[in-house]
């Protein structure tokens, strides 16, 4: 199995996708964006509760696909958890007619451009994001195709 050191990934509930995969991710999110972890975990949860950590953290009450906390700052060394909701990817999935596997690869790469110093406040900074997540979507879904064993 291919293991990233210092990442864990966990899933409530029922979950279609192998935690390997999520692995291979970040191993090629860390070769193409050069950074190391301290620390990572990635939580697969439900929409109920990215509400509640939404309204505790960030008193915003509603869902959101994915939350972000950065808990050293350090863009190149991550300590750091993202919140995906499960329920909130399927529906982004749906409404950008892909896949729910590339919809929660797409989430885990932007939660970690978020913990390496990128932003989404502003319609700029909301472009040039988008446009390198799916840059790294499709490198790692060429990456994968290349390498399946």
């Amino acid at each position: 199995m291919f293991v990233v050191k210092n990442l864990k990934v966990n899933f409530s509930g029922f979950f279609e996708i192998k935690k390997g995969i999520f692995h291979k991710l970040v191993e090629y999110l860390k070769n193409e964006l050069e950074f190391d972890i301290s620390f990572l975990i990635i939580n697969f949860v439900s929409a109920d509760l990215i509400t509640q950590i939404n309204i505790k953290y960030l008193n915003h009450h509603y869902s959101t696909d994915i939350i972000t906390f950065n808990y050293n700052g350090n863009s190149k060394k991550l300590d750091g958890e993202l919140y995906i909701s499960k329920e909130d990817a399927k529906l982004n999935a749906e409404k950008f007619r892909v896949s729910c596997q590339d919809e929660y690869y797409r989430l885990v790469i932007h939660g970690i451009l978020h913990l390496i110093g990128y932003d989404d406040q502003n319609k700029n900074a909301k472009l040039v994001m988008k446009r390198l997540e799916n840059k790294l979507l499709n490198g790692f879904v060429n990456y994968i195709s290349a390498n399946k064993n």
